[in-house]
């Protein structure tokens, strides 16, 4: 700001104080701020539109003309603000700035969205912006406003994608929704770490616990169809049928279980005071230097404890053929692919939002809270900067290892 303009504005202050005005509410100092600033827009864009200001000798004779104004009110960040919006005689004027039938300006429908990505009900936003506001806003508005970001959504799904990913994590949210009766769904997600070290969530599908290698299938045909011709490792919790369909779409990937979910799946068949003993013995299996040496410790582990926990032994057993890829690469490698944890951070912004809302009346209603709070993972972009340089020394070791096939991606 200038001098002039911080003058001004303390020149405005003062006024409101000495008169006893609000800064904020119901015909507060801001409210008629924004009248006069919307009023004045108003006035420039019907200007415009008609090609004379107003009084003007030029207009007259003109085929079209002003024709006085119209009362309306709109909610504002600052609450309800009533305002004159000029019409012409012919109709033919289209406001943009509170364009027909428009009763909020942008900055309400951005906090809406903002309000509901963090988890709000429809009900609680409209309390907050009554009580903080002074504005109005029924439960089905908040519906509209949210609902316009399905569009937005399925653009965002079909969207082109990279021809390469080094590496593609998959985790599910289980959300509880309504569908005659109220059932666990799970939501998958999709994040994938760019050749630039970038994470990229590449989309979001609701399950219905019917899954397999035909409904995996459809999932990674559509990302290739996408533009996804090659990557190199994809990160899962053993899903059932993945490994089969990720072979027929991109033969040349890597399948890798999430070490942690093993573990934790370990830990359902034991014990509660056997936990930190069978951690302690598994260690030396996913630590190994080598396959053979994973296989020799896993051994050891079976003749310690399988005849108390056999579960544990087949389950490890099971899933030993996508377990064991991740021991070929080196320690940069190892540490990234070894878990899905690059994605849990995800997950539990996810987790936070659905938690809120109990359940959900239908599959779009889940993924539509799902989808604004993916949008609203990282607004000033440090998570972004932050992963990649994490990911630096790793994309390294993967063009090596990989030999060039990210090369492409960075074409």
């Amino acid at each position: 700001m200038t001098a002039v303009d911080a003058k001004l504005v303390g020149q405005l202050v003062a006024q409101a104080r000495a008169s006893g005005l609000q800064l904020t509410g119901e015909g507060g100092l801001l409210g008629q701020l924004t009248k006069l600033v919307v009023e004045s827009a108003l006035d420039g864009e019907i200007t415009d539109h008609l090609g004379y200001d107003h009084g003007d000798p030029a207009g007259r004779g003109t085929p079209n003309s002003r024709n006085g104004t119209r009362s309306k009110t709109i909610v504002t960040d600052v609450g309800p603000v009533e305002v004159d919006v000029p019409r012409d005689r012919d109709a033919s004027f289209e406001p943009q700035i509170v364009r027909k039938r428009q009763r909020r300006l942008n900055g309400v429908e951005n906090m809406v969205l903002s309000l509901s990505a963090k988890g709000l009900t429809h009900g609680e936003i409209s309390a907050h912006l009554r009580e903080v506001y002074g504005a109005d806003v029924s439960k089905q508005t908040i519906s509209t406003i949210t609902d316009k970001v399905m569009d937005g959504m399925a653009e965002w799904q079909n969207r082109p994608l990279d021809p390469v990913y080094p590496v593609i994590f998959l985790d599910a949210i289980h959300v509880k929704i309504r569908d005659g009766k109220v059932a666990n769904r799970p939501i998958y997600v999709a994040l994938a770490v760019t050749v630039d070290g970038g994470r990229e969530i590449l989309g979001l599908w609701a399950g219905d616990g019917g899954e397999g290698a035909k409904f995996w299938l459809q999932i990674l045909t559509e990302l290739r169809n996408r533009g996804v011709e090659d990557v190199c490792m994809l990160v899962c919790d053993g899903l059932k049928g993945l490994p089969e369909a990720i072979g027929q779409v991109w033969p040349a990937a890597v399948v890798q279980t999430c070490i942690v979910h093993l573990l934790r799946a370990s830990f359902s068949y034991a014990g509660r005071q056997h936990w930190a003993a069978i951690a302690a013995a598994l260690k030396p299996v996913y630590t190994a230097s080598t396959e053979s040496a994973a296989l020799e410790r896993f051994y050891e582990f079976s003749e310690e404890w399988g005849t108390k926990y056999p579960a544990i032994i087949r389950l490890w057993e099971n899933a030993w053929a996508e377990f064991v890829p991740f021991l070929a690469f080196d320690t940069e490698i190892r540490r990234v692919v070894c878990s899905t944890n690059a994605i849990e951070s995800v997950n539990a912004r996810i987790r936070r939002a659905v938690r809120a809302r109990g359940h959900f009346p239908n599959e779009q209603a889940a993924l539509k809270c799902v989808y604004m709070a993916v949008m609203a993972l990282d607004p000033t972009g440090t998570g972004q900067k932050r992963w990649i340089t994490r990911w630096k020394a790793a994309l390294n070791a993967f063009d090596i290892t990989f030999e060039g096939r990210l090369t492409a991606g960075r074409k």
